[in-house]
């Protein structure tokens, strides 16, 4: 049995979860609404303002997708009550961020500055010129796009320039030693 599957999924208040009968999730809460498409072999069941997701059968793949499942769900739930937020930082001469309109700018050191747009459903918040706040209901969204915008210049492992998670540590390397 999966530990993490077997678990129920509490339902705070002012959050409305709808099943339909081909195991679609919507959840709606303060924040907004998400839907997630769950595995048919999954049984999702509401009582008593919490969550139970039963699997049909103990073959690999339904069992592999049960504590997903799970996972899934309570992520729904817990970015419609109060979001997530990624928080990245700028280091090194020259680099910075700042937002223009709805769009971020980023200065990294190449010939023109990378103009990025947010995706829908996500807020970008430049606090000042060395870090950038991402913030959305949808987990997997918020990730991805403070993944992308690391990607444009990760740290190095020298110095430690780039675009780092705040709470990230950079191992470093010593550089070259003379004769």
């Amino acid at each position: 049995m999966s530990r993490i599957g077997s678990r129920p999924i509490d339902v705070p208040s002012g959050v409305t979860v709808n099943i339909s009968p081909d195991n679609v999730v919507e959840v709606k809460g303060p924040k907004g609404t998400l839907t997630q498409a769950i595995d048919q072999n999954m049984k999702i069941t509401l009582e008593d303002n919490q969550l139970v997701i039963n699997r049909s059968d103990d073959k690999k793949r339904t069992r592999a997708n049960h504590g997903l499942s799970h996972s899934l769900v309570t992520n729904m739930v817990e970015g419609v009550t109060n979001g997530y937020q990624k928080k990245l930082e700028i280091v090194g001469t020259g680099y910075r961020a700042a937002k223009n309109g709805n769009k971020l700018a980023l200065t990294l050191g190449f010939s023109h500055p990378l103009e990025l747009e947010a995706p829908e459903g996500i807020t970008v918040e430049v606090p000042d010129a060395n870090h950038i706040t991402i913030s959305g209901i949808d987990k997997q969204k918020v990730g991805a796009y403070a993944a992308y915008i690391r990607k444009f210049r990760e740290p190095e492992p020298y110095k430690g320039k780039g675009i780092k998670y705040v709470d990230e540590h950079i191992r470093r390397k010593v550089g070259k030693t003379g004769k």
